[in-house]
C-alpha cells in the first residue's frame, strides 16, 4: 500500500473522531479572522504525507504566483494525529482558517455545526464523480480531488486451480457463488484463510469497508428518508441476514476475525487467496503479481454490489474574511491539470474524466481503470446526515462484536437504540 494512502485512511479514523467530538453543536460558528489581510491560511491533516504535501504545496505556489489571484494562500500542514485536536480547539476559539481539509462523510456535520460555508465556485461540479462532493441539505460545501475504489483482488492461478469463475463488473460473484468459491479455495490446503478482509482495522475502516455488504444485502446504516432513525434499516430481516453471513466467514473459517495489519504484504506473500481492499493496493500487488493479478468486482448480496464513496475534500470556513479568494484557490486547483497532479501523488482515482485523461494508469484502458469504473457504478456515500460520525461509531463496535460471535440481532437492536437516542437529543440534527 502506498504511503499516502496509509495516511489517508488512518487520517480518516482522526476525521470520525472529530465528527463525534462536533456532533453535539449545531450552534457554532467558524468565525476568524483569517482572510482579513489578502492572506488566507490553509490547513490540512497531511504533514509527514510528502507525496501529498507536495502536491498542495505546489498548487499554492502556482496560485499565489498568479497575477490575478485574490489573495496569497500559506499552508499549514498538521500531524494526522494532532489535526483532531487543532481543528476542535480553532472550532471552539472561532480561530479556523479559511480552507479546510475534511474526511467527505463528515462534511455535514461540519456543515450543520455551521463551520463550514457552501462552495460557490467557477470550476463545473458536474464533471465529478459525485462521491468526490459533500453535500448537505441541498448545498454542496466541499469538493475533493479524488476518492479510492473498494475491490477484490486474487491471483487468476488460484482462481483457475479452484475452478472458479472470474467475475466481470457486469456478472459479479453472488452470495452463494463467493460462498462455493471460499469452499473450494480452502479445500486446496493452501490457506489457513482464503480471504482477507481486513477485518484487523479499525476507526473509519470499518464502515466503509463493511456497510457497503450490509446495502448490497438490503439494509442500511440508517433510514436515508429523514435520516431520523435506523430502526427496520439496520435491525431489519435484511440487516440480520447480512450479520450472520458475515460472522459465517469468521466460522467457516473462510476469514479470519483479526487479520494482519498489512494486508497487502499479506496477500503478496501468498497468505490470502482473495483479498478486499481499495485502489491503494493495486499497484504494489501488480508490481509483485505483474499479469497473474485479477482486479475484480465487489460480491452481490442482493441489491448489487456496492463499495464505499467518498474520501478527503477541501471546504471554506463560514467565518473566512475573504470567502471569495478562499472560493477563487479552490476553483483553481480544480483545473483537470491539477485535479491530476494531486491525484498522482497520492495513487488515487482523479476526481474528473478530464484529469484521468492526463494519467495513463487512469486513462480509459488503463491498469487502474477498473477502479473510476467500480466508482461510478457501484459507489454508495455514506449516510448524509450530521449524525454520520455516531452512526459509525456504533456500526463500527456492532460489526466488531459479530465477527467475535455476538447475537446479530440483538447486536443490531442496541446499535439502532443508541443510534436513534442520539439522533434524539440533537433535534433530529435538523438544519
Amino acid at each position: 500500500m502506498k504511503t499516502a494512502v496509509k495516511r489517508l485512511l488512518a487520517a480518516s479514523v482522526v476525521a470520525t473522531a472529530l465528527g463525534g467530538s462536533l456532533v453535539a453543536c449545531g450552534s457554532g460558528s467558524g468565525g476568524s479572522g483569517d482572510g482579513a489581510n489578502g492572506e488566507l491560511t490553509l490547513w490540512t491533516h497531511n504533514a509527514g504525507n510528502k507525496e501529498e504535501l507536495a502536491a498542495i504545496q505546489s498548487l499554492v505556489d502556482e496560485y499565489n504566483a498568479k497575477p490575478d489571484k485574490k489573495a496569497t494562500v500559506k499552508v499549514q500542514a498538521f500531524p494526522q494525529d494532532s489535526y483532531n485536536d487543532s481543528v476542535v480547539a480553532a472550532a471552539s476559539a472561532k480561530k479556523l482558517p479559511c480552507i479546510v481539509d475534511i474526511d467527505g462523510p463528515n462534511v455535514p456535520n461540519w456543515a450543520w455545526s455551521k463551520y463550514l460555508a457552501p462552495l460557490e465556485l467557477s470550476a463545473d461540479l458536474s464533471k465529478n464523480l459525485p462521491s468526490t462532493l459533500g453535500e448537505w441539505n441541498g448545498k454542496t460545501y466541499s469538493v475533493g480531488h479524488y476518492d479510492v475504489a473498494l475491490a477484490l483482488l486474487a491471483r487468476r492461478s488460484d482462481l483457475t486451480a479452484a475452478g472458479v469463475r472470474i467475475p466481470t463488473i457486469d456478472s459479479p460473484w453472488t452470495k452463494d457463488e463467493l460462498d462455493a468459491a471460499l469452499e473450494k479455495l480452502k479445500g486446496l490446503g493452501t490457506w489457513e484463510h482464503p480471504l482477507d478482509l481486513g477485518t484487523g482495522g479499525t476507526g473509519e475502516w470499518l464502515p466503509y469497508a463493511y456497510s457497503p455488504f450490509l446495502q448490497s444485502a438490503g439494509g442500511d446504516l440508517v433510514n436515508r428518508d429523514g435520516y431520523q432513525s435506523a430502526d427496520g434499516t439496520l435491525n431489519g430481516d435484511a440487516a440480520v441476514e447480512w450479520a450472520e453471513w458475515f460472522h459465517g466467514l469468521v466460522e467457516k473459517g473462510y476469514a479470519a476475525q483479526k487479520s494482519g495489519k498489512d494486508t497487502t504484504a499479506d496477500f503478496i506473500a501468498g497468505k490470502s487467496a482473495i483479498l478486499y481492499t481499495g485502489s491503494w493496493a493495486a499497484d504494489k500487488a501488480r508490481a509483485a503479481l505483474g499479469d497473474d493479478l485479477v482486479v475484480l468486482p465487489s460480491v452481490d448480496l442482493g441489491e448489487g454490489p456496492k463499495i464505499g464513496g467518498g474520501s478527503w475534500q477541501w471546504g471554506v470556513t463560514s467565518g473566512c474574511k475573504s470567502a471569495e479568494a478562499a472560493m477563487d484557490y479552490l476553483s483553481f486547483t480544480l483545473a483537470p491539470e491539477n485535479v491530476a497532479k494531486i491525484a498522482q501523488a497520492t495513487g488515487t482515482i482523479p476526481a474528473t474524466e478530464e484529469a484521468a485523461a492526463l494519467i495513463p494508469a487512469y486513462a480509459p484502458g488503463g491498469a487502474n481503470s477498473i477502479f473510476r469504473e467500480f466508482s461510478q457504478e457501484f459507489a454508495v456515500l455514506r449516510p448524509e446526515t450530521p449524525a454520520y460520525p455516531f452512526i459509525a461509531t456504533e456500526f463500527g463496535k456492532a460489526t466488531q462484536d459479530i465477527l467475535s460471535g455476538a447475537d446479530p440481532k440483538s447486536t443490531l437492536d442496541k446499535a439502532v437504540k443508541d443510534i436513534d437516542a442520539n439522533i434524539k437529543s440533537n433535534g433530529g440534527y435538523k438544519g
